[in-house]
């Protein structure tokens, strides 16, 4: 369990450090209101998780120490929306509509009502 928690921790760092370089490189480059730094994490997460699980389900080329590594780490410390975004694909894949919408809208309802209350608390 501590040797997962470590492979699954230095593949959040190097996740977490491109996110950051992306967000600081897209901020120095574009001057506007679209959140292009987040969005574009955001996608490139979803294509990189997209290709990770499709090695995983169609190939088995990836040990568990590599999907701890990878998966759990690096996609998770780059942009928890790429698991969100899979969470998503793998319902609509089994044709669990109603899941699939409950998961979708209490994501994002209760994750904008969440943000909105711990602002709100500070303030």
């Amino acid at each position: 369990m501590i040797k997962a928690m470590l492979i699954a921790g230095a593949g959040g760092f190097v996740g977490t450090c491109g996110r950051f370089l992306i967000g600081k490189w897209c901020s120095g480059m574009f001057h506007g209101s679209f959140p292009l730094g987040t969005f574009l994490v955001n996608v490139i997460g979803c294509f990189i998780i997209g290709i990770f699980f499709g090695l995983l389900e169609k190939a088995h080329v990836m040990t568990p120490g590599e999907n701890v590594l990878l998966i759990t780490g690096f996609c998770g410390g780059f942009t928890t929306f790429s698991s969100f975004a899979d969470d998503m694909w793998v319902l609509g894949n089994k044709g669990d509509w109603a899941t699939f919408g409950i998961y979708l809208a209490a994501s994002v309802i209760f994750g904008i009502l969440l943000v909105w209350a711990g602002r709100a608390i500070i303030r």
